[in-house]
C-alpha cells in the first residue's frame, strides 16, 4: 500500500511540545537554577523563604521570559549586533533587577533577595542567569 508523503508521522525532532508542558518544564527548571543559585553563589544570591521563595522566584523568572525578555531582546538588538557578551549581561543585569524590584515590594516573610558582591555579584548573578536559561532553553526545544 503506497502512503502518501503528508500522511507519514513526522520524526520525534519535528514534534512539537505542548505549551504547557514547555511552560511547566521552564518552571521547574527555573526553580532548580534558583535554587543552585542559593545555595552554591550565596556570597552573591542571597534567598529567604525555603522552597515557596524559590518557587516564587522560579515563577517569576518564568513569566518575565515569557513576557519581558522578548522585548528586551528587541530592543538590545542593535548591542548585541556590536557587543554581544556586553548586551547578555546587560539584559540579564536588567532582568536581575526587575526581579530583585519585584521582591522587594512583596512580604518580607514571604521572600528576600539580596545581590552582594558589588558589579562583581551583579555580573556573576546575571551570567550564571542567562547561561542557565539558554541551556534550559535548549533543552526544552
Amino acid at each position: 500500500i503506497l502512503i502518501p508523503p503528508y500522511a507519514t508521522i513526522p520524526p520525534m525532532s519535528e514534534t512539537r511540545v505542548p505549551f504547557l508542558i514547555r511552560l511547566l518544564t521552564r518552571l521547574v527548571l527555573n526553580t532548580v537554577l534558583v535554587w543552585v543559585m542559593a545555595n552554591y553563589l550565596s556570597d552573591y544570591f542571597l534567598l529567604t523563604g525555603g522552597i515557596a521563595g524559590m518557587a516564587v522566584i522560579g515563577a517569576l523568572i518564568t513569566l518575565l521570559n515569557i513576557i519581558v525578555r522578548p522585548i528586551l531582546a528587541i530592543l538590545t538588538f542593535p548591542l548585541k549586533m556590536v557587543a554581544t557578551i556586553l548586551a547578555v549581561i546587560v539584559v540579564n543585569g536588567i532582568f536581575v533587577e526587575l526581579i530583585h524590584r519585584i521582591v522587594e515590594e512583596m512580604s518580607p516573610d514571604l521572600v528576600t533577595l539580596e545581590i552582594t558582591g558589588g558589579l562583581t555579584g551583579w555580573v556573576v548573578v546575571a551570567l550564571v542567569l542567562g547561561i542557565g536559561n539558554w541551556l534550559m532553553k535548549e533543552i526544552v526545544k
